[in-house]
């Protein structure tokens, strides 16, 4: 199993938040961001030491992600994108933990 996912989405996460904060002003874009991408980077290290804690983190990140970018999948290129990854991200660790 690797936290290379689950870092990269973290990054991304973290990332998409504060270009949403700092390019509209969107507070809450930029608290869920970074909430997301802390438990993805939580999660991520845990999958590097071998605990099952960070596959199930990095899960329900993943599912939480997903759930909440489905219905701004109209909108544009950046909803799609993170969709589309974040259901990845949680089909791969589905499988290991399932």
């Amino acid at each position: 199993m690797s936290a290379v996912p689950a870092f990269a989405m973290s990054i991304m996460c973290i990332i998409g938040g504060s270009i949403a904060f700092f390019r509209r002003g969107s507070l809450p874009s930029f608290v869920a961001g970074s909430l997301t991408g802390m438990l993805y980077l939580y999660s991520a290290t845990r999958i590097a030491e071998g605990e099952i804690k960070g596959l199930q983190g990095a899960f329900y990140a993943s599912a939480l992600l997903t759930i909440s970018s489905l219905p701004r999948i109209t909108k544009g290129p950046i909803p799609k994108l993170l969709a589309a990854s974040s259901a990845a991200v949680g089909f791969y660790y589905g499988r290991q933990l399932y």
